[in-house]
């Protein structure tokens, strides 16, 4: 697809010299690039702030306002307009009061002023193109996380799921996701985030497992120099870091109980002090939390406090397994499926009845995170742009418990088992009869009647 074309950058020239503004005004047009506009007086200039230029190169000395005037009229207007004194005096008081006014720059005029304008143009365009291109990706992320499109399901649980992240993107209380590993409880935590009104502030994702105890607080709440070893500079923390946006303790339910009491006065005074400092930083993220432990019975257990579970659990969403979805596992497997297509360029690939059936067997025990890793492999193994039954291929860690949530007749779970240690011991039939305590002919009628 064709880049648009881009805008020319705008430059007005406020300048009472006619031949110096003429000067400048011939350099900067040798670049088609640039559209100029020359002025002569300051009221003129000002008038014609509505156009939006891009900068503003200013006389300092006009002859009906003085150009501090200006500049505070300019910024007034337009606070991020970036402003360029051309002054014929090199005076640094005056250019430090400038600068400390909103002047972008102070130049004097000599040979070398068209040059550090075209610097200055170059810089700004620079920063132009770098905000332009933030703004672009933020646009993405946010359309990514367009829980309506990036959440995938029809399951009467999901749509649950879907009323309560909207009810909670208008409000700044605090969310607590629970559900199973792999169910999607930091793909929740965005969503929620980048269709919130704080979608253009940070978000910070911290999984509490991940750090070290001794270095939790130090990684939440920052830490002054030298306020233990290795503290080589001040460093602000995670708390900080998410400062208008969002904050994403995930695995919260893994926090010691020490680090809980502090948390939990952070989130009670709404600020806190940096390790080995006393500068109280005010607070003003939201915080969204998420876990895959039942948090009200480790609270009974005495592994995490009860204060804190009541001040974490504002509004609770509760992401159900794979397992109970019924036919949003087929929907999520179609859009894994033309995930991997697009990535990487492949012609569409199709699901057979029977490898959905196949899907819709097994139970998930790693729910979505497992999902799309059998599918992906799975669009590898295809040699006709078909995933078929075989193409299927499940490496779960479950456990036997896991294994009889499949719900199928014993004589399937028969020919699992038996197919299983057949594997295990590459087809040694004589070892399988012998690890299962049965017959070698009750195999080798599986085998001939191609039932395993």
């Amino acid at each position: 697809m064709s880049q648009p074309a881009k805008e020319s950058f705008k430059i007005f020239i406020v300048e009472d010299d006619q031949w110096y503004g003429e000067v400048i005004e011939y350099h900067l047009s040798l670049n088609p690039d640039l559209s100029i506009k020359r002025f002569d007086n300051g009221e003129d200039f000002l008038k014609a702030l509505d156009e939006q230029p891009d900068l503003v190169t200013l006389d300092y000395t006009l002859p009906d306002i003085s150009g501090e005037d200006v500049l505070k009229r300019v910024k007034e207007f337009d606070p991020e307009l970036p402003v360029v004194i051309i002054s014929g005096q090199n005076d640094i008081a005056t250019a430090i009061k400038l600068l400390k006014e909103g002047a972008y720059d102070y130049i004097t005029k000599d040979d070398e002023t068209k040059d550090r304008i075209w610097n200055i143009i170059r810089n700004i365009r620079e920063k132009q193109d770098l905000k332009a291109e933030i703004s672009q990706l933020k646009s993405q992320i946010r359309q990514k996380y367009d829980f309506t499109k990036s959440i995938i399901g029809n399951s009467p649980s999901m749509k649950r799921v879907f009323n309560l992240i909207q009810k909670s993107l208008n409000s700044n209380i605090t969310v607590s996701i629970t559900g199973e590993t792999g169910t999607g409880k930091e793909v929740v935590a965005k969503s929620i985030h980048y269709n919130s009104k704080r979608k253009n502030k940070p978000f910070i994702a911290v999984n509490i497992s991940a750090i070290p105890s001794e270095l939790i607080e130090s990684e939440l709440f920052g830490h002054e120099k030298g306020s233990f070893t290795g503290a080589h500079s001040r460093r602000i923390g995670r708390f900080e870091e998410a400062e208008g946006g969002t904050i994403f303790l995930d695995e919260i339910g893994e926090m010691d109980v020490n680090m809980q009491s502090k948390l939990l006065r952070v989130l009670q005074e709404k600020e806190l002090t940096r390790v080995g400092g006393n500068t109280v930083v005010k607070l003003k993220s939201r915080v969204l939390v998420a876990t895959h432990r039942d948090l009200a019975d480790e609270v009974r257990k005495g592994n995490f406090r009860e204060d804190l579970y009541y001040r974490l659990l504002g509004l609770p969403i509760q992401l159900p397994p794979l397992r109970e979805r019924g036919n949003d596992i087929i929907l999520l497997a179609k859009h894994f499926i033309a995930e991997y297509c697009a990535e990487n360029e492949v012609e569409k690939i199709n699901l057979s009845p029977k490898a959905q059936s196949r899907l819709l067997k097994y139970p998930w025990p790693g729910n979505i995170r497992e999902l799309k890793a059998v599918i992906e492999l799975a669009c590898v193994m295809t040699d006709n742009n078909v995933i078929e039954e075989d193409h299927i291929t499940f490496n779960s860690t479950g456990s036997i418990d896991t294994l009889l949530q499949a719900e199928m007749t014993l004589r399937e779970y028969t020919n699992r088992i038996v197919k299983f240690y057949l594997d295990k011991y590459d087809n040694d039939v004589v070892t399988v009869s012998q690890k299962l305590d049965i017959g070698k002919s009750t195999i080798y009628r599986m085998l001939q009647q191609h039932v395993i």
